[in-house]
């Protein structure tokens, strides 16, 4: 008799200057209009190059999470999810999501008060202004690593 729980998301390792190689996660890239689509492409890219060069974060699997592309620290466990997609309630706007329960944002907002916020689980960006690149992936990095730091303490 089949089982009735759902199937897990399919994994797939993120490569950086690549292309999503998982047709799902590549499906909600090109789902998006332009430019918000380049915007969101770059911002994958940041979190790709960040979790590359922060120690302790190791490979990163992208998948679909609650319909947004999604980075997972599976092979290490050192970090909280991270997503991203646009503000469904705005058109021009796209957003970092992190974990509600995770203290992550309330961080942020004390390091880079500059940032805009969604409550206490996301970064919110414009479409047309130019990626906030330095304070963006300082907070990744924070993200990818948010159990191996609560393991430090």
């Amino acid at each position: 008799m089949p089982s009735s729980a759902a199937k897990p998301a399919k994994k797939t390792h993120a490569q950086n200057g690549s292309s999503p190689s998982d047709p799902k996660v590549a499906a909600v890239f090109s789902s998006h209009p332009e430019p918000l689509r380049t915007k969101l492409l770059a911002l994958r890219q940041l979190i790709l190059d960040t979790a590359r060069t922060t120690e302790g974060v190791g490979r990163l699997d992208e998948t679909i999470k609650w319909g947004q592309v999604s980075y997972l620290t599976s092979e290490t466990g050192s970090g909280s999810t991270v997503r991203i997609d646009r503000v469904k309630s705005t058109a021009d706007q796209y957003a970092v999501y992190f974990h509600c329960q995770t203290s992550l944002v309330e961080t942020f907002r004390e390091l880079y008060p500059q940032l805009s916020y969604g409550g206490n689980r996301s970064i919110l960006l414009d479409a047309s202004k130019a990626l906030p690149k330095q304070a963006l992936r300082h907070c990744v990095a924070l993200a990818l690593t948010y159990h191996l730091n609560k393991r430090k303490r």
